[in-house]
């Protein structure tokens, strides 16, 4: 008996224990809402990218908020929930609030995402999605100014030959052309549009 309650008292301290390990854990991670951080300051700046109509800058889009998402076009899930979130959120703008808005769409797959491609792609979420890529040389320099990451992964048994694993943040410039803040995958329209009003 007095083993059977030393056992049950032992289960009920460890379950209270692994129990604030969550609690703790859910307080300290980062929450699905935008990050403003110091470190943001040491990140973003100019590129030169190219679109099905030619080369396409970041300055190109000064006094006008740029959203950028850096992704791929054969992703199954991520990216196209990422573009969904942009199109609602310029859905919900206002017709003034959107002529202030340009989505950009990056890829890190020039090999399959030709402009022309990332064109039709991006179109079919909102027509004024800006689908980008370049040489493996530019695209990697933009991964590196905005803080992101992405790797391919070889899928021997499967048709598309690999895939790529990637981060998923949606990147805010500001109309000075400036990194402000990023929105992580998972967030709302509702939050996205909070960040972009504050920057109109």
């Amino acid at each position: 008996m007095a083993n059977n309650l030393t056992t049950l008292r032992n289960l009920f301290l460890l379950t209270l224990a692994l129990l604030a390990g969550i609690v703790t854990a859910y307080i300290l991670s980062p929450k699905s809402s935008s990050t403003a951080q110091p470190m943001l300051k040491t990140l973003g700046g100019d590129f030169t990218l190219q679109g099905v109509n030619g080369d396409v800058s970041l300055h190109d889009f000064r006094d006008k908020i740029v959203l950028i998402y850096i992704g791929y076009t054969h992703c199954p899930d991520v990216c196209p929930t990422s573009l969904a979130v942009i199109s609602q959120t310029m859905k919900n703008l206002d017709a003034d609030q959107r002529q202030l808005v340009q989505p950009i769409f990056i890829s890190v797959d020039p090999d399959r995402d030709t402009p022309e491609h990332l064109a039709e792609y991006s179109a079919f979420f909102y027509p004024s999605i800006i689908g980008l890529t370049g040489s493996r040389e530019k695209i990697d320099q933009v991964v590196a100014q905005y803080g992101a990451f992405y790797r391919m992964v070889d899928m021997k048994d499967s048709a598309m030959g690999y895939a790529v694993d990637h981060s998923s943040r949606i990147y805010l410039i500001n109309k000075q052309g400036e990194l402000s803040s990023t929105v992580t995958h998972g967030s709302s329209p509702d939050q996205l549009a909070t960040e972009i009003k504050k920057l109109l």
